[in-house]
């Protein structure tokens, strides 16, 4: 399994659980892709991320 978005924080996973927020929530659909770096950057802190990794902008 890979390619997968977790629907409680929108982090672009591979396996059956994030690895974030231990949720096993998952889908296959989103659209967009932030990937975070800095998590005091203006973009990261306006989508809400804390941690640095790659998200799914929208979840469809």
């Amino acid at each position: 399994m890979s390619d997968q978005v977790c629907k409680a924080c929108k982090r672009i996973i591979e396996g059956k659980e994030c690895a974030v927020c231990k949720s096993g929530d998952l889908t296959r659909s989103w659209k967009g892709t932030l990937i975070v770096y800095d998590t005091d950057s203006g973009l990261a802190k306006s989508a809400g991320q804390a941690v640095p990794g790659k998200y799914a902008m929208h979840i469809v």
